[in-house]
C-alpha cells in the first residue's frame, strides 16, 4: 500500500510538473510575443523584399526558400511537399502606359498573370472591336498596328482565347450576322415609311462578347486589347488556358484591364475618330517548364504523440499586381511567428504541429488539396486544422462544437491577459453539414475529410476603416494595409491556442462536428434528388 501511495505522489507531481512547464512555456510566448514580436518583419520580407508570388513565378520560390530556411534556423523540421508542375512558369515587371495627343495622361492599368507583354515600348492608334463579320471585314486593314478597346467590364479575368472560347465566339458571330441582315431590313422599311408618319421601328441588339473577333484581330496584327476596370483594378491569372500552354505557344497579345474613368475618354475620343496614340511598355515574362511548386511544412515534433497532428497556417502563393500582403501574407506571418514564439519559448508539444504554408490556393486550393489526398492516412489523427485567410484584422474569437468547448475554454484562458484592448471570445458553433464541395480557403478539403478545421474570427476592434474588398486581389493589397497591432497579438493568440490543443491529453472530440445533412434520404437516395 505504501508503495502504491507513493507511486500516486510520483504521478502527481509529473502531471503538476507537466502543468507547470505548460504554464510557463505559455507566459514566455505572451512575454516574448509582446516584447520581440516578429510578425512584421515576416511580412515586411514577404511582400517588400519578395513581392506578389503566384505559383510558377521566382517570387514564389524565393518565397518557400527563405521561409524553409527560416524554419530550420528555429530549430524546427522542415520539409518540401511537392504539389505538381506547371508547364509553364510567369515572372512580372514594371509596366506603363501613355495617351499621347491633345489630352495626354498617364494611364492607370494593370494585366493578369499569365498573360502576354509588349515587344519593348509600343505606340499604335485606337479603334474600337467589330461585332459583326462585315464591320470586321470593313475595318480589318486598320487593326494592324491598333490597340483594341473590347465591350464589358473586367472582372479580373482575361480574355478566354481557348478552341472552347472560339466556338462560341464563332458562334455568336454567326449569330450576329443574322441580326445584322434583320437590322439592315428594319432600317429599310424605316426609311421607306420615313414619311407616313410612322414610329420607327426598333433594331435588334447584336449579342455582346468581349473579344467576340479575338483570334481574327490577333492574325491582322493588333498590339493589344483594352477593357474597362473598376477601382481599384482587379486582375488575376490566366485559369482556362495555364495547364494547356507551351512554350512554343503562347499568348501572344497584351490583355489590358484599364481604369473605367480613362476608358471612357478613350472611348469617346475613339468614337469620334480624333487622332490620338496609345504607348504601353508591359514586362509580362514567361519561364521555360516544367516548373513544380512547393507546400512548405514546418515541423515541431511531438513528445507524447508524435503521430498526432495539430496543423496551422495560411497560403503561400499571391497575385502579384500588388504584394499579397493581406491576401495572404497576413495568413502567413503570423503563422510562422506562432511557430518562432513556441520554439523560442522552449514548447515542447505533446502531439506534432505542422506549420503549412499552402501552395496554390489562389489556383484552386491545389496545396491543401494535394496534402489531404496524400495524408489520407493522417487525417483521424489531426486534432485540429487552423487557417488564417481573410484579411489581417485581429484574431478575437474562435466557434468550436459544443463538444469542444471544455477543451477550448482550458485553452483560451490566458488570452484575455495579453493585452485588455482585444478581448477574446469562445463561442458555441451551429454545426453545419459537411460541405461536399471545396469552398474558397484552404480549410475547405480539410473539412470535406472530416477534419476539424477552424479559422479565428476577426474585427477591425480599433475602428480603422478597414475594407477587405477593397485590398482582395487587387492592386492596393500593400504591406501598409496590416496593423502591426493587430498582426502582432494574432501571432499570440494562434500560438497560444496550437500550442494548447497539441497538449491536450486527447484529440479533440469530433462529436457533432458535422450537421446530419439537410436534405432526408428515401431508399438510399436524398429525398429530392432525381
Amino acid at each position: 500500500m505504501k508503495r502504491i501511495i507513493t507511486l500516486l505522489f510520483v504521478l502527481a507531481g509529473l502531471m503538476a510538473h507537466s502543468h507547470a512547464q505548460s504554464d510557463s512555456v505559455i507566459q514566455k510566448i505572451i512575454q516574448i510575443g509582446t516584447a520581440e514580436n516578429q510578425t512584421m518583419k515576416h511580412l515586411d520580407v514577404l511582400c517588400n523584399q519578395i513581392g506578389g508570388r503566384p505559383v510558377g513565378s521566382s517570387a514564389y520560390e524565393d518565397a518557400v526558400v527563405w521561409a524553409a530556411r527560416q524554419f530550420q534556423a528555429w530549430g524546427m523540421d522542415v520539409f518540401l511537399d511537392e504539389v505538381d508542375e506547371l508547364p509553364v512558369g510567369f515572372n512580372r515587371g514594371p509596366w506603363f502606359g501613355r495617351l499621347l495627343g491633345d489630352h495626354s495622361m498617364t494611364l492607370h492599368f494593370a494585366t493578369p498573370s499569365y498573360t502576354a507583354g509588349t515587344r519593348g515600348v509600343q505606340r499604335g492608334h485606337v479603334v474600337a472591336e467589330p461585332k459583326t463579320q462585315r464591320e470586321f471585314e470593313r475595318m480589318k486593314g486598320k487593326l494592324k498596328g491598333a490597340w483594341v478597346l473590347i465591350s464589358g467590364e473586367s472582372n479580373g479575368w482575361p480574355i478566354d482565347y481557348s478552341v472552347r472560347a472560339n466556338h462560341r465566339r464563332d458562334s455568336i458571330i454567326a449569330s450576329n450576322n443574322e441580326i445584322e441582315k434583320k437590322n439592315d431590313e428594319i432600317q429599310r422599311e424605316n426609311w421607306m415609311n420615313r414619311s407616313a408618319n410612322q414610329p420607327p421601328k426598333e433594331l435588334i441588339p447584336l449579342t455582346e462578347e468581349p473579344g467576340l473577333f479575338y483570334r481574327q484581330m490577333v492574325e491582322a496584327g493588333i498590339l493589344g486589347i483594352i477593357q474597362s476596370a473598376p477601382n481599384p483594378i482587379r486582375v488575376l491569372y490566366d485559369r482556362k488556358n495555364i495547364n494547356s500552354m507551351v512554350w512554343d505557344s503562347l499568348p501572344q497579345v497584351p490583355d489590358i484591364k484599364l481604369d473605367e474613368n480613362q476608358y471612357k475618354i478613350i472611348e469617346r475620343m475613339a468614337r469620334e475618330r480624333q487622332y490620338f496614340q496609345l504607348e504601353f511598355d508591359i514586362r509580362n515574362h514567361f519561364r521555360p517548364g516544367p516548373i513544380p511548386y512547393h507546400t512548405v511544412v514546418g515541423v515541431i515534433k511531438g513528445t507524447e504523440f508524435p503521430n498526432e497532428y495539430v496543423i496551422m497556417g495560411g497560403h503561400l502563393d499571391a497575385f502579384d499586381v500588388a504584394t499579397g500582403a493581406a491576401d495572404n501574407a497576413s495568413g502567413v506571418a503570423p503563422a510562422m511567428e506562432a511557430a518562432r514564439l513556441i520554439m523560442k519559448a522552449g514548447g515542447k508539444p505533446k502531439r506534432t504541429i505542422l506549420v503549412c504554408l499552402w501552395a496554390g490556393e489562389e489556383f484552386g486550393l491545389l496545396g491543401s488539396t494535394s496534402w489531404v489526398i496524400k495524408n489520407s492516412d493522417k487525417l483521424q489523427s489531426i486534432s485540429a486544422m487552423f487557417n488564417r485567410d481573410g484579411g489581417p484584422t485581429v484574431a478575437s474569437n474562435l466557434s468550436v462544437p459544443k463538444a469542444m468547448l471544455n477543451d477550448f475554454s482550458g485553452i483560451c484562458s490566458p488570452l484575455n491577459s495579453i493585452n485588455p484592448s482585444f478581448p477574446f471570445t469562445l463561442k458555441e458553433a451551429t454545426p453545419r453539414p459537411k460541405p461536399k464541395n471545396p469552398g474558397g480557403t484552404d480549410t475547405a478539403p480539410f473539412l470535406m475529410a472530416g477534419v476539424p478545421a477552424f479559422q479565428f474570427g476577426t474585427e477591425d476592434v480599433d475602428g480603422l476603416d478597414f475594407s477587405y474588398q477593397e485590398i482582395w486581389h487587387t492592386e492596393r493589397d500593400t504591406y501598409e494595409k496590416c496593423p502591426a497591432d493587430y498582426m502582432n497579438h494574432t501571432s499570440i493568440v494562434t500560438a497560444i491556442v496550437v500550442y494548447g490543443v497539441a497538449n491536450l491529453d486527447h484529440l479533440l472530440s469530433r462529436e457533432n462536428l458535422f450537421a446530419p445533412d439537410d436534405k432526408p434520404k428515401v431508399n438510399g437516395k436524398a429525398k429530392g434528388k432525381k
